[in-house]
């Protein structure tokens, strides 16, 4: 059967293959997914988007986000998603921000991904009740995490294009952080574990126009900048796969629960270990002492980055070939948008 899908990205953010955020790959990898199917795939996403179907172009808004651009901006997904309704036989909406709910078609089959920490969203919006509406997690613990009367339908862990990482560069000795540059994410503290350890870190990722994470790397990450520890910006696919190949490890000091972690992933996927916080979803992805360390606290990632050098790149590589690949994340997702589409009461 074939199916015309409408993903619905985060306003807020680029969706591609070079997209930042773990959210926006996973619409980026579902998109192509349905176009190389023959379904057509319909994304409803920034203009800045690298899009494999039909591109509805957004605008992406100056400044910062904002209550009032939040405001304007879901105002203009609503008319869209509407007018894409109207004009094609949409079997499914697919959507994928934390503001999904500001912009929640009334009826129709409607699945939400919920990619981020269930006590960031709304509560009043996980609890919606309506036919044909549904909502995913993406990893055990996430799910986990939910409120009893939260209905979910069976989360669907996320994956990467393993094949498309491979890379031949050689290691060089520094540390890498990668990912947003915000408080959460601890970017400070992987300065800190670099400084105790004496190596090199480089620091790859965005700093969104967000006024807390704007301040937060005008005073915790850039007055500690240096020969020892630079910022290299937003990397693209091709320089990202370089980095995460050289680097002796990946520091992802989390303060969050995390839901997944495409980085640590990828970074498996190059062959690179992985040193993360023991948070959320990270001891589903990380396996201590053969993929990489968990950790409790900045001293313990500092003593463990100079064992990095004697983990297995073949089994990091190996690991994520079995346990993370796209092709299962997207054989499963098109697998529930037929049943979404086809019955409206499709239950967990």
């Amino acid at each position: 059967m074939s199916l015309t899908v409408l993903n619905v990205a985060y306003p807020f953010a680029a969706v591609g293959p070079n997209a930042v955020g773990g959210a926006e790959q996973v619409l980026s990898a579902l998109d192509t997914a349905l176009a190389k199917s023959g379904h057509c795939s319909i994304v409803v996403a920034r203009e800045d988007s690298s899009i494999a179907g039909i591109h509805w172009r957004m605008p992406m808004g100056t400044g910062s986000i904002d209550e009032d651009l939040k405001s304007r901006t879901w105002a203009l997904y609503r008319a869209a998603i509407e007018e894409v309704r109207r004009r094609f036989a949409v079997d499914l909406v697919h959507l994928h921000g934390i503001d999904f709910h500001s912009y929640c078609p009334c009826d129709g089959a409607t699945l939400a991904t919920l990619h981020l920490p269930l006590s960031w969203y709304p509560q009043n919006a996980l609890r919606a009740r309506r036919p044909g509406f549904w909502m995913n997690c993406v990893s055990k613990s996430q799910e986990s995490s939910a409120p009893a009367d939260v209905r979910l339908l069976p989360p669907i862990v996320n994956g990467i294009d393993v094949d498309a990482l491979a890379s031949r560069h050689a290691k060089r000795n520094f540390a890498l952080f990668l990912g947003r540059i915000c408080p959460e994410k601890g970017v400070d503290l992987a300065i800190e574990a670099a400084r105790i350890a004496d190596i090199a870190l480089l620091i790859a990722g965005t700093v969104f126009p967000y006024d807390a994470h704007e301040r937060y790397f005008k005073t915790k990450i850039e007055p500690r900048l240096g020969p020892r520890c630079r910022y290299v910006g937003a990397l693209d696919f091709s320089r990202k796969r370089r980095f995460l190949t050289s680097a002796v490890c990946l520091l992802l000091p989390s303060l969050a629960e995390e839901t997944s972690s495409l980085v640590a992933m990828e970074a498996m996927a190059c062959g690179t270990p992985v040193i993360a916080f023991r948070r959320g979803a990270l001891p589903e992805i990380v396996s201590h002492g053969r993929t990489g360390f968990l950790v409790e606290d900045v001293e313990k990632m500092a003593e463990a980055i100079p064992f990095a050098g004697g983990i297995d790149p073949h089994l990091c590589r190996s690991e994520a070939r079995a346990c993370f690949p796209m092709q299962a994340m997207c054989k499963k997702y098109l697998e529930r948008y037929r049943k979404l589409a086809g019955h409206a009461t499709f239950a967990a």
